[in-house]
């Protein structure tokens, strides 16, 4: 029985990233480095919501520009507060064809953030 998909996506800075996942409201749950003295490379993981994302910036870990797809209830919501913490100011949520209302985002290293309200 599966319980849970948590993507990992493919960062080069897990600063720039830890950075761009907070003001998501992502909070950081852990981090591993091989060398504490060194940021990068990283495999950290971020929480909210309970929901979970990894994310890496070791090679082997993926490739930079996936997509992951979060399903929120309203996404006119997530739209303000991300315009309120100073992110998505030039983005709009769209109503699909396929009936969905989405919101499109990336972080730093292209990886596309989709906020999914179901139709």
């Amino acid at each position: 029985m599966i319980r849970q998909v948590i993507p990992v996506l493919h960062v080069a800075s897990m600063k720039l990233a830890e950075q761009f996942y907070r003001r998501l409201g992502f909070e950081p749950h852990f981090a591993y480095r091989l060398d504490e003295a060194q940021t990068d490379p990283c495999y950290q993981g971020f929480h909210r919501d309970g929901v979970w994302l990894h994310v890496s910036s070791f090679s082997g870990d993926g490739v930079a520009g996936q997509a992951v797809n979060l399903i929120v209830e309203d996404v006119d919501a997530i739209h303000q507060e991300l315009k309120a913490g100073g992110l998505a100011r030039d983005l709009v949520p769209m109503d699909q064809t396929w009936g969905n209302r989405e919101l499109y985002l990336e972080d730093p290293d292209g990886n596309s953030i989709r906020f999914v309200q179901e139709g």
